[in-house]
């Protein structure tokens, strides 16, 4: 993977001025000092009240482990000593019996109690197990929280402890052997473990949980190899109230779609849309600190993050290359992140997400650098119907400057096809249908779909630089996703490829995903 140089010097002359984003972020870590005082004490207060002790609502609207009668009324380790003793008990009870009935005739009603017996040990041994791993490997992945896939909201669900989940996908691609214009692509097929990754997460209490995810990509990493280890997000999560949270870490910036909801079972093509890659660079990911929350209908997220780096911006992949995704992230330059989705009804989800800040990250020739990208993204799903559409555009300000920094040769010769875009824009259409959805029971999915997506990383180039027509692109993808369960996908899918000079190179595509 491609990555920026570290700038690890100073820049001499540089002036220092309060920036709003970073007084922003001040606010932001204020106010999670002051709630979270606040909700600490306010919690106490109502564990004291007296009616109380029947248990609460937690922050999502789930019941308190007191309300469910759960381990919440004692503590963990007391609760697992009860357990333990009458596991104890019981087996001696168990040896009692198995004497008895070694000694008479019949054994009459021995078997009996003997097998109610065990069963008892068996449940009260299981329930130990669970509540020393923190229920680990439950809730099944099926319901997600905004902002998250099925698998990484597995967290949220469970009473205490540990969270264990996961996805991965294996991904085939028969590349065709000629370009659009006859030229011979030279590009070869490829059978590749794309990613495996594992969400670990722990829950502290109802309102504060540690959530984490761990991506192994191309299957081996190292010096030479294809693949690398990654972080995807971490971050601490405190939810005093349904209608107000905070997040600090590692996050995943809420724009598009596939940023956040990117576990391969729960999207349609063997691969991720171009316009979520090259003009929205999923995954994205980076350090920083935001509030979150439901109104009613209305759900919100803001961040504060760390920039991006205008010195990995490239004419063919627009912005992909300047995320610094939480690795030592250079911090001169804050960003702004934010989002709102609006569900009026069930199935149907309307919203619009923004993210804004200077890119120079401390380089004098860049401090006028600044990015604002923004899309409106609407989404049904209705009696088997999946529609979902995204618009995308981005501005760069001062990207003569930054052309110039990344390609200083364009100053010789401005017809260098290596511009960075001042403009770029994106947009898609996506539509399916699951043909099984007219049996009444079953939730397995077999759903034809077409997506049409539109690129342009050069929509504009600054006035004195020349537009590359091979970033200019149309893609139309025409496949089938076959689900047998919902967190096991297989996709097949066709890809037309095309682009204004002509060159562009189609495939076929397979996919295997799971998510657990």
């Amino acid at each position: 993977m491609k990555r920026p140089a570290r700038n690890t010097g100073s820049w001499r002359g540089r002036r220092h001025r309060p920036r709003p984003a970073a007084l922003w972020l001040l606010l932001v870590f204020g106010g999670m000092v002051a709630f979270g005082s606040a909700a600490v004490r306010t919690a106490a207060s109502e564990r004291k009240a007296p009616g109380n002790e029947g248990g609460s609502t937690g922050a999502a609207g789930q019941e308190t482990p007191a309300a469910r009668g759960g381990p919440g009324t004692k503590g963990l380790e007391e609760r697992i000593a009860e357990l333990e003793a009458l596991v104890g008990r019981l087996r001696a009870e168990l040896d009692a019996l198995r004497a008895t009935a070694a000694g008479t005739a019949a054994g009459a009603g021995g078997p009996a109690t003997l097998q109610e017996l065990e069963r008892k040990i068996e449940a009260l041994a299981q329930e130990i197990e669970r509540l020393r791993i923190g229920e680990a490997a439950a809730p099944p992945a099926q319901e997600p929280v905004p902002g998250f896939g099925p698998a990484a909201s597995k967290v949220y669900a469970i009473k205490r402890g540990v969270s264990v989940g996961g996805y991965g996908e294996m991904l085939y691609q028969n590349i065709d052997a000629r370009r659009d214009d006859g030229v011979p692509s030279g590009a070869l097929d490829r059978l590749d473990l794309e990613r495996a990754v594992f969400y670990f997460g722990y829950k502290w209490s109802d309102h504060l949980l540690l959530n984490s995810e761990l991506e192994y990509e191309h299957a081996v990493s190292g010096e030479g190899e294809p693949g690398e280890t990654a972080v995807e997000f971490a971050y601490i999560d405190y939810r005093p109230f349904r209608r107000f949270g905070m997040r600090g870490g590692l996050l995943l910036v809420p724009m598009g779609f596939l940023t956040e909801l990117h576990e391969p079972p729960i999207f349609h093509g063997a691969t991720r849309p171009e316009v979520e890659r090259l003009i929205i660079p999923s995954t994205w990911r980076e350090n920083g600190l935001g509030v979150y929350g439901d109104l009613g209908p209305v759900s919100y997220r803001a961040y504060v993050v760390a920039g991006l780096r205008a010195s990995g911006f490239t004419a063919d992949e627009g912005i992909r290359e300047g995320r610094q995704e939480g690795a030592d992230s250079l911090a001169e330059d804050l960003a702004l992140t934010a989002r709102v989705d609006y569900t009026p009804t069930a199935g149907l989800v309307l919203g619009a997400a923004l993210f804004t800040g200077r890119t120079g990250q401390g380089d004098p020739s860049l401090a006028g650098a600044r990015l604002t990208l923004g899309d409106a993204h609407a989404e049904w799903n209705a009696r088997g119907v999946h529609l979902r559409g995204l618009y995308v555009k981005g501005i760069l300000s001062d990207a003569e400057a930054v052309s110039l920094s990344n390609d200083p040769l364009l100053a010789v010769d401005p017809t260098r096809p290596t511009a960075i875009g001042s403009r770029t824009k994106g947009w898609y259409a996506e539509a399916a249908y699951n043909l099984l959805s007219l049996r009444r029971k079953g939730d397995r999915e077999l759903g034809p779909f077409l997506r049409y997506e539109a690129l342009d990383t050069q929509e504009e180039v600054p006035p004195r630089f020349t537009r590359d027509p091979v970033n200019d692109r149309t893609v139309r993808t025409y496949g089938i996703t076959w689900r047998p369960i919902p967190n096991v996908a297989i996709k097949v899918d066709v890809q037309d490829f095309r682009n204004r000079a002509g060159t562009g190179i189609d495939q076929v595509n397979f996919a295997l995903g799971y998510l657990f």
